[in-house]
């Protein structure tokens, strides 16, 4: 985005520019629902509506620079029940997601986590 002095919280919380803020409530440990947007990638990962994963996390994307992020180019692909991003992704790479939740935290080699099959898949087709 070209934003030399984007900050996170976490690191710089008094910076003028902060990307990444605190969570309204932190997710540590929580399992939560999360939308999936219809028409995105996440969705065909997926394949459903809503899904729940647990999250080990106490910041997040900066709801005031939600605009700006979609217009450089990333796509808003998961919502919690408040409307907060809780999925990115890059539609123009082919494979690119930033999620809140960890996949591999709850992925087996007997029920892979969707997102890391989505990956494999990917990788294999390209």
């Amino acid at each position: 985005m070209g934003i030399e002095d984007a900050e996170h919280a976490e690191e710089h919380p008094d910076a003028k520019n902060l990307f990444v803020t605190p969570l309204t409530c932190s997710l540590v440990g929580k399992v939560e629902e999360v939308k999936v947007l219809v028409g995105t990638r996440a969705s065909k990962i997926y394949g459903a509506p809503i899904i729940r994963e647990k999250f080990y996390c106490n910041y997040g994307l900066n709801p005031t620079r939600r605009v700006e992020v979609e217009e450089a180019g990333l796509r808003v692909s998961g919502l919690d029940a408040s409307g907060e991003v809780r999925i990115l992704e890059l539609p123009r790479a082919h494979f690119f997601f930033a999620t809140l939740f960890v996949p591999q935290a709850t992925s087996t080699s007997e029920r892979p986590h969707p997102m890391i099959s989505g990956l494999l898949r990917s990788a294999a087709a390209t």
